[in-house]
C-alpha cells in the first residue's frame, strides 16, 4: 500500500451505551463522516510513522471493545504496527479489554470475531506463478511477516490461503452453492449449539472452556491418531489442540453430524498449517 492510512472495519451489533466513550473514540480516531454510524463504524489508523507505540495500541484496544459481539476486520494486517497487533492477544483469550487512564481503569466486554487479510510479501507476488515475479528481498519478507508473532497467529483458529483465480473459473457458467443454502446450513448448526449449551452462558463452540471440550468433542480412535500425527509433524501448541477440537466440532455441526469424525478433524487441522508454511 502506498497511501498513509490503513482501513479497519468494525461490524458490531451493540455499540457501547456510554456516550462519553463513543465521543472520545470519535475524536481520536477520525471516523469517516461519509459512512453511516448504525452498525458499521469506519476507522482510519495511520502507519507506525504517524502513530507510534502506546498511542496506536490504545486505539486498537478501543476498536476491540467496539467490535463486541461483532466482527473486527484488519485489512493488510502486517501494515499495522507490531505493538498494535500484540494488544489483541489478551482480549482474544479473556473476551474483555481494560482501558487505563490517569485516574481510572475501565473494563469493557470484547467478545468479537477477528478476521484479517494479508499478502505473502510487501509486493504481493511471493509464490506467484506464471508471469509475475516477487521483487522483495528475503530481508523485506522476513520483516513484513515478523509483524505477526507466533503467539498471535496461534490464537487465530482458521488460516486460509487464497490462490489466484484463473479465467476459466471466473467465466464458468456453473454456479456455486447459493448464499441462502449456506445460511440455512449455518442456522441449523447454530440451533444445534444452542441446544447443546442450553441453560448456560455459552452460546457457541468457540466459547467452550477446556472441561466442556472434553465433554462435547470426543474423538474416535482414527481421529485421535490423526490428531497425534499432526502434532508430531507440525509441532502444534496446546492452545492449538483445543482450537482444532472446537473447529472440528463446528465442522461436524455444519455437516449435521452428532459425532466428530476423522474427516472433520482433518479439515480442522488443515486450517492450522499456514503458520508452518510461512513462519517456519
Amino acid at each position: 500500500m502506498s497511501s498513509g492510512c490503513l482501513l479497519a472495519f468494525v461490524l458490531t451489533e451493540n455499540a457501547h451505551e456510554s456516550s462519553d466513550y463513543q465521543e472520545e473514540s470519535k475524536s481520536e480516531m477520525q471516523i469517516n463522516p461519509s459512512i453511516p454510524e448504525t452498525n458499521i463504524i469506519s476507522i482510519f489508523l495511520t502507519w507506525k510513522k504517524k502513530i507510534k507505540g502506546e498511542k496506536c495500541s490504545s486505539i486498537m484496544l478501543r476498536e476491540v471493545s467496539l467490535a463486541h459481539r461483532g466482527v473486527l476486520f484488519l485489512d493488510e494486517m502486517p501494515e499495522f504496527s507490531k505493538s498494535a497487533l500484540e494488544v489483541l492477544r489478551q482480549p482474544l483469550e479473556d473476551r474483555e479489554v481494560t482501558l487505563r487512564r490517569a485516574r481510572a481503569a475501565l473494563t469493557y466486554p470484547a467478545e468479537f470475531m477477528l478476521i484479517c487479510s494479508m499478502n505473502p510479501c510487501p509486493c504481493g507476488f511471493f509464490g506467484y506463478e506464471e508471469d509475475r515475479t516477487c521483487t522483495c528481498t528475503p530481508q523485506q519478507i522476513r520483516r513484513y511477516r515478523s509483524k505477526i508473532s507466533g503467539p498471535l497467529l496461534d490464537r487465530i483458529d482458521i488460516h486460509v490461503e487464497v490462490p489466484r483465480v484463473d479465467y476459466q473459473t471466473l467465466s464458468a457458467e456453473e454456479l456455486g452453492e447459493s448464499s441462502e443454502a449456506i445460511r440455512e446450513r449455518v442456522e441449523r448448526a447454530r440451533a444445534a449449539q444452542r441446544e447443546r449449551f442450553g441453560g448456560t452462558s455459552i452460546r457457541y463452540n468457540a466459547a467452550m472452556p477446556p472441561s466442556w471440550i472434553r465433554r462435547h468433542c470426543e474423538l474416535d480412535c482414527a481421529s485421535r491418531s490423526l490428531l497425534q500425527q499432526s502434532f508430531d509433524t507440525l509441532g502444534l501448541s496446546a492452545r492449538a489442540h483445543d482450537r482444532i477440537l472446537k473447529v472440528a466440532r463446528t465442522i461436524a455441526d455444519l455437516a449435521g453430524s452428532e459425532k466428530i469424525q476423522s474427516v472433520h478433524v482433518a479439515e480442522a487441522i488443515q486450517y492450522r498449517s499456514l503458520d508452518r508454511k510461512f513462519w517456519e
